[in-house]
């Protein structure tokens, strides 16, 4: 063995350094899919074209879930805007949780009780 070998390694090597990295399994980590765990909150996306999509995401924050919404839609009805956005409020503050617009306005985010949204950024201008 010369000093070259004992530095990168010998060429002669019968074991491959495959054997020597553990395989993980991802799914392991992430869960099956369709699987049902227990968590005390979830983080819901939806979609909003109408007043008639805010029961749903209502129940979800009566839940106790995070619900973040997607309002680009509306942006084209103004009433209708108006509309959602003050059912949306109207939750928020019966639940005593929190909501905010993010994203130049195309999402919601709207929180249960126990939770609240800061208004600083941690990074960024």
């Amino acid at each position: 063995m010369g000093f070259l070998d004992g530095v990168f390694g010998s060429k002669d090597k019968t074991s491959s350094e495959e054997d020597t990295y553990m395989k993980l399994d991802l799914q392991a980590y992430e869960g099956k899919a369709g699987e049902s765990e227990m968590a005390a909150m979830y983080v819901k996306i939806a979609s909003v074209t109408d007043i008639k999509d805010c029961p749903r995401i209502k129940d979800e924050i009566y839940n106790g879930n995070i619900v973040i919404v997607d309002i680009s839609k509306l942006k084209l009805d103004k009433i209708m805007f108006d509309r959602v956005m003050g059912d949306l409020r109207a939750v928020s503050k019966d639940v005593n949780g929190d909501i905010i617009g993010l994203g130049d306005q195309r999402y919601v985010i709207v929180v249960p009780t126990g939770v609240r949204i800061s208004r600083e950024k941690i990074c960024g201008n």
